[in-house]
């Protein structure tokens, strides 16, 4: 590429010609409507059954009581995630509300 270029030649490389061409302006053409239109039949919505996807559960097993080193029972709550660690944190938080001691005892998938 040749490096010593003049003010008009990079003009012209920059903005084009420096002459404008005149555009015309054509109007656009209008088609006339079509005497007749044809609709497509609308069909009837088919309703398709949805397979029920498969959703991973854990079940979480509980040691509850409210009494320290007193009378407990076992409870199982279900859980509806993968996260071993949500599971456990939604089960205390659900055995709270009724005991006042809760204690993880095992989370299997079912």
């Amino acid at each position: 590429m040749n490096a010593e270029l003049t003010e008009e030649e990079m003009r012209r490389a920059l903005f084009g010609a420096a002459e404008p061409l005149e555009q015309v302006s054509a109007p656009p053409v209008q088609e006339p409507p079509p005497d007749v239109v044809i609709v497509q039949p609308v069909k009837a919505a088919v309703k398709k059954k949805v397979a029920k996807a498969f959703t991973p559960r854990l079940r979480v097993t509980l040691r509850v009581g409210n009494e320290f080193e007193g009378e407990t029972h076992e409870i199982v709550h279900e859980a509806d995630t993968l996260s071993t660690l949500l599971a456990e944190q939604e089960a205390t938080k659900a055995a709270r509300k009724k005991f006042r001691f809760v204690e993880v005892v095992s989370v299997k998938s079912m």
